[in-house]
């Protein structure tokens, strides 16, 4: 789960930076009327991919991301070992273009009225608006990648807490193994002893007979 989810919010980050990029360009005093509209209808367009990943984006038909629907964020706790309170909770805030915090540039793209552009301040704007969305899915991605090195550790401990369990067993299979050898070897000498007095006790009539004769 926390691999699938890293791996979308890679691809919003990759979005985020070809937006910023776009966004540098719009602020360029040489670009025109025309190449601004251009740039804006590539500045929605990633928006609206922004929104798709994140209402798309499912682990066991539960949503991740959030969604632009009104989606709730993902919020849950899984445990990771048999004892109560061991446990880990793993939290997602809400990844759409809004959650991560473009509602300025979307405002400010959603109001221009047919052939109108964006201003080169409003494109200042929209730089400084990108970079926070970009630190926002970078702190959300960072703390997956804690959690899931959390994980990662829980993991290895728990290998090798079985194998020492493991362990543990064989050796008290060994021990019970060679507490039923002895157990059965004294059984089977004093079952050997029992048969040689008996025999003993056989014969010692036979003998005295023999010296009446």
């Amino acid at each position: 789960m926390i691999q699938t989810a890293e791996g979308v919010l890679d691809e919003t980050h990759s979005i985020l930076q070809r937006m910023r990029e776009l966004a540098v360009q719009g602020a360029n005093d040489t670009n025109e009327d025309i190449d601004r509209e251009a740039i804006q209808e590539q500045l929605n367009a990633l928006i609206d991919e922004i929104d798709r990943i994140a209402e798309t984006t499912k682990f066991n038909n539960q949503k991740l991301l959030g969604g632009a629907d009104g989606t709730e964020v993902f919020n849950g706790e899984f445990h990771i070992g048999a004892n109560a309170g061991q446990s880990i909770e793993v939290t997602i805030g809400d990844m759409t273009a809004n959650g991560i915090g473009l509602e300025d540039l979307i405002t400010n793209l959603n109001d221009l009225e047919a052939d109108e552009s964006l201003t080169q301040t409003q494109f200042d704007a929209a730089i400084t608006t990108i970079n926070t969305a970009i630190n926002n899915v970078s702190t959300q991605r960072s703390e997956l990648g804690a959690v899931q090195n959390r994980l990662e550790h829980t993991i290895s401990n728990l290998d090798n807490a079985s194998e020492n369990l493991q362990a543990a067993e064989s050796r008290i299979r060994d021990v019970d193994m060679a507490r039923e050898m002895m157990e059965f070897t004294k059984n089977n000498i004093l079952s050997q002893a029992s048969q040689s007095m008996l025999a003993q006790a056989n014969q010692q009539p036979q003998s005295v007979l023999q010296l009446l004769q």
